[in-house]
């Protein structure tokens, strides 16, 4: 199992090198391209995914004597997109879009079409399209025979300015945000053995074809071609930003073996510590994390809701309702107020949620959870996915959508009784577990005292459970203990009822000593 990130402070690049681009105040250059129109169309695409699954897999990487694999980090950052040459910039398009140059770790450049009225053409790399500030001597006269990535730019933020909302970089990462929010978590377009023996394998989109849009769309559609030794697929993104960016994803895949665990619509964000698990961590900050929370919405409409961890040690957690595929699930950065984090720099009230919504038949499987320990803030530590039961069959096809909403908590319904805060630590006078709960919305429940706290352990006893009303927030607490004997982990389980009925979130949590 392997999971990589880049080094401290690479993943804000895209923070960093944001360009809010005024529309349209002078000509851009035109793009260049380096092939004549081809018809394309998403079955097209498909069919050239098939056929390549039949194909043994051919990796794609730089020469070994490519200067561009040498640059140093901060060398690559000064390697700088022309916002003024920005495709569409002079087009009056309520898009544009902006190039990452291949470097430093991104050293396997990627072929981008631009399609109109179904023809596509490929973009040719030029160096005319970048600013090499105080880069090293001849790079800015290298041919890369390709590009990095891209990013989109749109006026979601004001109507006077182009802001960066959606990235594609690396493997098959993408990242975007809703309105006024910074980039927090990533997507993948696949998972590939993220749990179990052996590397974990990374599917790389080694194509991309991206749709011009008229000057009245409120979208953008990209295209883009997965490949991997263990599958290739077909992908289509129908991005729509806004308060909440949505991106509609259909997923064709092609196994060209047998694939026993693999993760659909995979998630990959960063938890360091927040009041769960304060203690041991010397920081002036009150929490630090990209995500706070696992939530799910059963089949069956139990909604879940289980806080990360930064645990001592790999950790998988595995849900599931009767094996049917949730109604919906994501990594919610739940809190958004600054007072929580007190972090003016990184500013992780500022991160997006993102919910996963299935559409169609997914067959069965599980939602995981994959846990790893991290020793600082620039190691994403967190992963979650759909696992279909059986895994991905040689020479055969699957079919995957799904929607996404990259924005606040979630598009559901606001839910009284939602967790808003999971604070753990050792009782008074005891060596008991304290685990303190605060639900949303306590000032709904009619009677306090007609409150049932159900608490069940897979290990270790439930010695206490009560519950109180905070009146200063409004929230409902439950106060719960665990007597851990001599177990050293256990799966807890709070649930709430209200004059007989279920009420709010069930919180789920694993404690390890």
């Amino acid at each position: 199992m392997l999971l990589r990130r880049c080094p401290p402070g690479f993943c804000l690049l895209a923070v960093v090198l944001v360009a809010c681009v005024p529309p349209g105040q002078q000509l851009a250059a035109q793009p260049e391209y380096a092939s004549e129109a081809q018809p394309f169309s998403h079955q097209w695409l498909q069919e050239h995914a098939r056929e390549l699954a039949t194909q043994s897999y051919t990796p794609h990487t730089m020469a070994e004597d490519d200067p561009l694999g040498d640059l140093s980090y901060d060398e690559y950052r000064r390697i700088a997109f022309d916002p003024e040459a920005a495709i569409w910039r002079d087009e009056a398009q309520p898009f544009q879009l902006q190039l990452f140059h291949p470097g430093f770790l991104h050293t396997t450049p990627v072929d981008i079409h631009l399609v109109n009225e179904g023809e596509a053409r490929r973009l040719a790399f030029t160096t005319d399209l970048f600013h090499y500030r105080h880069s090293p001597v001849g790079i800015d006269q290298f041919d890369a025979r390709g590009y990095a990535g891209f990013r989109v730019h749109h006026p979601l933020n004001t109507p006077d300015y182009y802001d960066e909302f959606l990235v594609f970089l690396g493997a098959s990462y993408f990242r975007a945000v809703g309105k006024h929010q910074l980039y927090g978590l990533s997507a993948r377009g696949l998972a590939v053995n993220t749990v179990g023996p052996g590397d974990e394998e990374f599917p790389r989109f080694s194509q991309f074809w991206i749709e011009t849009p008229d000057e009245h769309a409120d979208g953008i559609l990209i295209h883009a071609l997965l490949d991997s030794p263990s599958v290739t697929g077909a992908y289509q993104f129908t991005v729509v930003p806004g308060e909440h960016t949505r991106i509609d994803v259909e997923a064709s895949l092609y196994p060209r073996r047998d694939i026993a665990h693999l993760g659909i619509a995979p998630l990959t964000s960063m938890f360091f510590f927040d009041p769960s698990n304060r203690a041991g961590f010397d920081d002036y900050r009150n929490a630090v994390h990209d995500s706070h929370g696992l939530k799910i919405l059963q089949a069956n409409g139990e909604l879940i809701w289980r806080p990360l961890a930064n645990p001592a040690q790999v950790q998988v957690s595995a849900f599931s309702a009767d094996s049917t595929a949730p109604e919906g699930f994501g990594l919610l950065q739940r809190q958004q107020d600054f007072a929580r984090f007190n972090d003016a720099e990184a500013r992780y009230h500022k991160r997006p949620s993102l919910w996963i919504e299935p559409q169609g038949d997914w067959g069965k499987g599980q939602v995981e959870l994959l846990e790893i320990p991290t020793a600082d803030e620039y190691h994403d530590n967190i992963v979650t996915y759909w696992q279909p039961t059986g895994g991905l069959a040689a020479g055969s096809e699957y079919h995957f959508q799904y929607r996404m909403h990259w924005g606040g908590e979630s598009p559901l319904a606001p839910q009284p009784g939602r967790v808003i805060e999971t604070a753990a630590g050792t009782a008074l006078s005891s060596d008991d577990k304290l685990f303190v709960i605060d639900y949303s919305d306590g000032r709904q429940i009619p009677d306090q005292d007609e409150v049932l706290i159900q608490a069940a352990t897979s290990a270790g006893e439930i010695t206490a459970v009560s519950g109180t009303l905070v009146e200063d927030t409004g929230h409902y607490r439950a106060y719960v203990r665990l007597d851990p004997g001599e177990d050293h982990l256990a799966e807890l389980r709070v649930t709430l009822e209200v004059d007989g009925e279920p009420w709010g979130e069930t919180w789920l949590y694993r404690w390890t000593q």
